[in-house]
């Protein structure tokens, strides 16, 4: 049963949608692949100063931060990096909120396969277009406006909350990362993710990793004069796919135990050779794999040496030994804590909106739920609008979903509020 004010938040809730889609339109023309983020950082600055929120720019170039022990090592350089945080009352006794939403997307090529570029926001039949429209900048817009909506309501915010925007969750999840290094924790996050509204239950780990092969290089008058590199990686595609059984494979705890085949291993790259009329002197091939909670990515990277050191012993062609390098996402798996005050709150909301309980969602993919778990033992889940095609071509947003998730945050915010009072008035 919601309350005469909770009716008022719903109702500036509606009145808000129009600038809800309005930011998420504005984030989806910033197409902001790895290191082209600006047009998405200036566009999220602009709607903080513009709805009187504190923004401060966090880098991924920190002091110390190279060194921290969970951090994905990359080969790009971090000066100028950032993410954007709007903290309200910091320095405020009291129960910390934090919500927290990627700005980065994954490329769209071939654009020519999407019916309008990409960057081109488009609506059909209910649904919003364009890449990252999705996962997950509606998800971003929900979270910032369900801010704006309970402030319109006439509802104090008088409890420490910030919003994080980051980058790099795509890749490494370093954005986030750094956001806790550099101190902008809280106890309990919330994340936008496109899974729908319902409860994230827990997360598979992920590991990125590399390979190189090295051929012999020769004038195609006579193939045989050399050695081909992409050939010879093609053989390798096998032993990928018996990594990923022998994961899957092995025993597992609950609730992965219910999941056919939960940690997949994907050949997401595949370049080599340089000239059509030469034999490729090489060819590279990049890959992710899944694996269980509480497997470490260290036994995951020894796994993947392993079976690729096997291959090419079997192969005993006299070639040297293919190159392996981890780049990228080197994270945990976990579960997320159903018991949690937090989840329980989270759950009335969605209870009380929608007339009857949240299920729950287990995923064979990762998000940034994971540095919060790893670096402080934060708990959190992610509960955010429905997406097609996230990653794919002509991905999109229902905008019914959008209107959900912004009006159960902006609820969970007003009872977090209530929570964190009773919190006081006890203490």
């Amino acid at each position: 049963m919601l309350s005469a004010i909770e009716k008022r938040i719903v109702a500036r809730c509606e009145a808000l949608m129009d600038d809800t889609l309005a930011l998420t339109c504005d984030l989806v023309r910033g197409y902001s692949v790895l290191g082209e983020e600006h047009d998405a950082l200036k566009t999220m600055e602009g709607w903080f100063e513009r709805l009187e929120l504190p923004v401060t720019r966090v880098p991924l170039d920190a002091l110390g931060f190279a060194d921290h022990p969970h951090r994905a090592p990359v080969g790009w350089d971090c000066t100028g990096r950032y993410n954007l945080v709007a903290q309200l009352n910091a320095d405020t006794p009291g129960p910390h909120l934090v919500f927290n939403g990627h700005l980065d997307v994954v490329p769209a090529e071939p654009h020519d396969m999407w019916t309008r570029p990409p960057w081109e926001p488009w609506e059909k039949d209910g649904w919003l277009y364009g890449r990252g429209a999705g996962d997950m900048k509606a998800g971003i817009a929900a979270m910032t406006l369900a801010v704006q909506a309970v402030r319109e309501a006439g509802v104090t915010i008088d409890f420490p909350l910030t919003l994080q925007t980051v980058i790099e969750e795509e890749c490494t999840g370093n954005g986030t990362l750094a956001c806790l290094h550099q101190g902008y924790s809280g106890d309990f996050v919330l994340i936008p993710e496109p899974f729908g509204a319902q409860i994230y239950a827990g997360q598979v780990g992920v590991l990125w990793f590399r390979m190189r092969l090295d051929g012999v290089p020769a004038h195609v008058l006579d193939t045989r004069a050399g050695r081909n590199a992409i050939e010879t990686l093609v053989e390798y595609l096998p032993t990928f796919k018996a990594l990923e059984a022998e994961i899957n494979g092995l025993p597992r705890q609950a609730p992965y135990d219910a999941l056919d085949s939960p940690f997949n291993l994907s050949i997401g790259k595949i370049e080599g050779g340089n000239w059509a009329s030469s034999v490729p002197a090489h060819a590279i091939l990049e890959g992710r794999v899944g694996f269980p909670p509480g497997m470490t990515p260290d036994e995951v990277m020894e796994r993947v040496r392993q079976c690729i050191a096997a291959h090419h012993a079997e192969l005993a062609d006299g070639s040297p030994a293919p190159r392996v390098e981890f780049h990228g996402f080197r994270s945990e798996g976990h579960l997320v804590d159903l018991e949690a005050p937090g989840i329980a709150l989270l759950s009335r909301c969605h209870q009380d909106l929608l007339g009857e309980p949240p299920a729950t969602y287990l995923s064979t993919c990762t998000t940034d739920l994971r540095a919060f778990h790893v670096s402080g033992r934060i708990n959190g889940t992610c509960y955010g609008p429905v997406a097609q095609r996230i990653h794919g071509v002509d991905e999109c947003v229902e905008i019914d979903s959008i209107r959900h998730v912004l009006t159960t945050y902006a609820l969970f915010i007003h009872r977090w509020a209530e929570m964190a009072r009773h919190a006081g008035e006890r203490s």
